[in-house]
């Protein structure tokens, strides 16, 4: 069937049987996130910073992750709550 073709009321049955499956996502409801990454509760900002190699390579070095290893000491230092 080309979509050119559809009538309305097969439009109108198409879209009905969508919206009634429970996979189905709206494309409002999608995000520019990356597939399989998490979903933060909590979103982080964005910023730049300029840190010494040493430093960069200490915490680069334990994989991935490393920025956020980055933002719990930044937090400790703080004296932030570690967040959940």
């Amino acid at each position: 069937m080309a979509l050119d073709k559809i009538t309305p009321e097969e439009d109108a049955a198409l879209t009905k049987a969508g919206l009634a499956d429970p996979d189905t996502v709206l494309i409002t409801q999608l995000s520019k996130r990356k597939p399989g990454r998490p979903v933060a509760d909590i979103t982080k900002t964005p910023v730049s910073i300029r840190l010494s190699p040493d430093v960069l390579d200490y915490f680069r070095s334990g994989g991935p992750g490393w920025q956020s290893r980055i933002d719990e000491v930044l937090r400790k230092a703080a004296g932030l709550k570690k967040r959940a």
